[in-house]
C-alpha cells in the first residue's frame, strides 16, 4: 500500500513536466502530508525480524552457528554481525561495549546484559536483544540454557530484574 501511494504521488508530482518546473502546491502538500504520517523504517525492526527468524534454534555452549545452536553472546553477535555491526563475542565483553543506556531508556534493538543464573554473584554472565517494550512489559530474544533451551523470547520479568546488570545500545 505504501508503494502505491509514494507511486501515485510521484506521478501526480511528475505529470506536470514540460508545462512547469515547479510542483503545484497541491501535490506537495498531498505528498508532504503522506510523508510525514508513515512510521519511519527503524533498522531494529529488520534486526528483530532478522533474530525471531531463529527462534527454537537450540543452545549450544560456545557457539555461534546457526546450524548447529547458539550461546546467548553467539546469539546476540551473530544477529548483529548480519547488520554489518560489530560486537563482542563474549557476554562479558558487553558491559564495556557500546553505549551504556539507562533502563528506563531502552529502545528495541539495545542489548541487555544480566549476570549468570545466581544473581547473587554480579558477574556478567548472559545477554539479549530487548525485542519489544509495550507499556511497562519489556521482552528481550536471547539463546538460553534454560528451560526453552534455545533461542526464545522472555519477559523481563522478576527473575531478570534480579539479575540484570546495564543495557548497551550497538546501533
Amino acid at each position: 500500500m505504501k508503494k502505491i501511494l509514494i507511486l501515485f504521488c510521484f506521478v501526480c508530482l511528475f505529470s506536470t513536466t514540460g508545462r512547469s518546473q515547479t510542483v503545484p502546491a497541491k501535490y506537495r502538500e498531498l505528498l508532504d502530508n503522506i510523508l510525514m504520517h508513515m512510521p519511519a523504517k527503524e533498522p531494529s525492526n529488520d534486526l528483530i525480524s532478522f533474530a525471531k527468524s531463529m527462534i527454537g534454534i537450540p543452545y549450544r555452549y560456545a557457539s555461534s552457528n546457526p546450524s548447529i545452536g547458539f550461546d546467548c553472546s553467539g546469539f546476540v553477535s551473530y544477529v548483529f554481525k548480519n547488520f554489518g555491526i560489530s560486537t563482542p563475542r563474549s557476554s562479558s565483553e558487553f558491559s564495556i561495549a557500546g553505549v551504556p543506556v539507562k533502563l528506563e531508556n531502552i529502545k528495541v534493538g539495545d542489548v541487555l546484559v544480566f549476570t549468570g543464573t545466581n544473581p547473587r554473584i554480579r558477574r556478567v554472565g548472559h545477554v539479549g536483544i530487548v525485542s519489544s517494550i509495550e507499556g511497562d512489559t519489556i521482552q528481550f530474544i536471547h539463546a538460553t540454557s534454560g528451560k526453552a533451551h534455545g533461542v526464545t523470547i522472555t519477559k523481563f520479568n522478576a527473575y531478570y530484574k534480579s539479575r540484570f546488570m546495564k543495557a548497551v545500545s550497538m546501533l
